[in-house]
């Protein structure tokens, strides 16, 4: 299973996750999207007592618990489906937004086929998102080499026993610490974040590091043949070192600090840029 990833639908974000090949997407996340309930997972609790007692016990059984992001940036079993399972969810929902969901859920589809086909597609996709949202194309280039350095990094782990959580997530705290001297939750906290990507709202500067302390840590996992979780956290902390030390000179010769409250793109020459498109 792939880590959490979001899609926007109407300003809404839906948290999604690849599992079995396809996109599986959060249950409670889209009852608030449909229905803009405030308690989506008593809703969804209701309507699950209601679609057994009516029948639809397939619906039921075709729900799997996937490790979800949260807002906390903890991983949590969440209520998933697939496309299919959603749509006869989205039936037994009686709201307007309904139909224009159901061409967004088979547009998401389609283009997960695509993607299968031709990898390329996806980068193409996330690249244009970013531009849509106001990244500029030196921090997108930077946010793409560092989404490639983290994917090598994770296959470095699952090749040599490290489960997928939460072990990932203790390495990737192990590296951020080195680095910065705050784990992913206490960064996100400093830039008042709660559900939102972290690496989203960094600087060109912490992006840098943070692709500095994993691709160290890639190569002395390597160099290292580091096996099993002990080997790897020794490698993590050793890599986000490299990083961390980097960071400190650099914040010693130019007397600032690296690590940033401000969003990237709330920063004021960012706002500026955008005010001008």
């Amino acid at each position: 299973m792939e880590s959490t990833k979001i899609a926007v639908f109407k300003g809404k974000e839906i948290r999604k996750t690849i599992h079995n090949n396809e996109w599986w997407f959060s249950i409670t996340d889209i009852i608030e999207a449909l229905t803009g309930n405030e308690r989506p997972r008593k809703y969804w609790n209701d309507l699950k007592k209601k679609l057994i007692k009516e029948g639809y016990s397939e619906v039921s059984e075709k729900i799997g618990q996937l490790k979800l992001q949260a807002s906390d940036g903890k991983n949590y079993f969440t209520d998933c489906a697939s496309t299919e399972t959603l749509f006869r969810i989205i039936q037994t929902i009686p709201s307007p937004k309904a139909e224009p969901f159901k061409r967004w859920l088979a547009r998401v589809g389609y283009e997960r086929i695509q993607e299968i086909e031709d990898p390329e597609l996806a980068t193409k996709r996330t690249r244009a998102i970013y531009k849509a949202k106001g990244y500029s194309d030196d921090w997108i280039e930077k946010r793409m080499r560092g989404i490639a350095i983290r994917e090598e990094l994770t296959d470095e782990w699952k090749k040599r026993g490290v489960a997928d959580e939460p072990e990932y997530a203790i390495l990737t705290a192990e590296i951020s610490k080195a680095t910065f001297g705050l784990t992913p939750s206490q960064y996100k906290r400093l830039k008042g974040l709660k559900r939102e990507n972290l690496r989203d709202h960094m600087n060109d500067l912490e992006l840098i590091f943070s692709m500095l302390g994993e691709a160290a840590t890639s190569e002395i996992t390597r160099n290292r043949d580091a096996q099993g979780f002990v080997e790897n956290k020794q490698a993590a902390v050793e890599g986000g070192e490299v990083a961390g030390k980097a960071r400190k000179d650099l914040e010693t010769k130019t007397g600032k600090r690296v690590v940033s409250r401000q969003n990237y793109l709330q920063s004021p020459q960012n706002k500026k840029l955008l005010s001008e498109k």
